[in-house]
């Protein structure tokens, strides 16, 4: 598990508290973002290691996350809920895409945080490297928070690419790209969405755990590779 997931928390055994995992965008997130506060007040957030912070590429963050689910998800038996991001949103779209799992299952939610826009002409070639965005709904409950501000995606463009994605979208007013620099700190309203979708998966997880989840097919072969919800 160590390899893919940084936590020194995160013990063998089963159970069916859902264990959260947090996807950082390029450079990784430093000691003052929400996902760093997050995995060291809440005991349930634990990272995943892209690798390649500063100069990631599309397929190996996607294989390396879809071995960071496929690890916790076999060892642990819980519903899966990610809280990625920036680019990390873009790798958890292309492993949406890339994947056959059932709905809901493994990852039983997403939660969404200022993706860019990796199709704008001024894109630098790291963020563009993830592009097309992917198009097809995510086979799991989800929410895109979108900054009026985000210097890196027009609001309207997120709110585009959330309902691409079947996601439910919330304004975050004016909160520059939901980062360090936001002043956020733990970030509570966050944490409230994310614990809404945890309460989601919580009510999915008797239903799948009736019967034995079926294994979901891997990426590693893949190329080409102010604040309220509205619907």
């Amino acid at each position: 598990m160590d390899r893919y997931v940084r936590s020194s928390s995160l013990q063998g055994g089963r159970t069916q508290q859902p264990v959260v995992l947090t996807v950082p965008g390029l450079n990784n997130s430093g000691p003052g973002h929400w996902q760093t506060l997050w995995e060291a007040t809440r005991g349930d957030c634990h990272r995943v290691d892209l690798g390649s912070w500063a100069s990631p590429t599309r397929n190996s963050w996607v294989n390396r996350l879809d071995t960071a689910i496929r690890e916790t998800a076999h060892g642990f038996g819980a519903p899966i809920i990610l809280a990625a991001h920036s680019l990390g949103c873009h790798a958890v779209a292309w492993w949406g895409a890339l994947q056959s799992q059932p709905y809901g299952w493994p990852v039983a939610g997403a939660l969404l945080v200022a993706p860019p826009d990796c199709e704008r002409m001024e894109t630098p070639e790291t963020i563009g490297g993830f592009a097309p965005v992917p198009r097809a709904a995510l086979p799991f409950p989800s929410i895109v928070v979108a900054s009026r501000n985000d210097p890196y995606i027009f609001y309207e463009r997120a709110h585009s690419i959330g309902k691409n994605w079947g996601s439910q979208i919330v304004d975050a007013g004016h909160s520059g790209h939901i980062n360090a620099e936001s002043g956020l700190g733990e970030w509570r309203f966050g944490q409230s969405l994310l614990d809404h979708l945890i309460a989601l998966s919580e009510d999915q997880s008797a239903a799948s755990q009736s019967a034995p989840p079926r294994l979901f097919r891997s990426v590693s072969g893949a190329n080409g590779c102010s604040q309220g919800i509205q619907r």
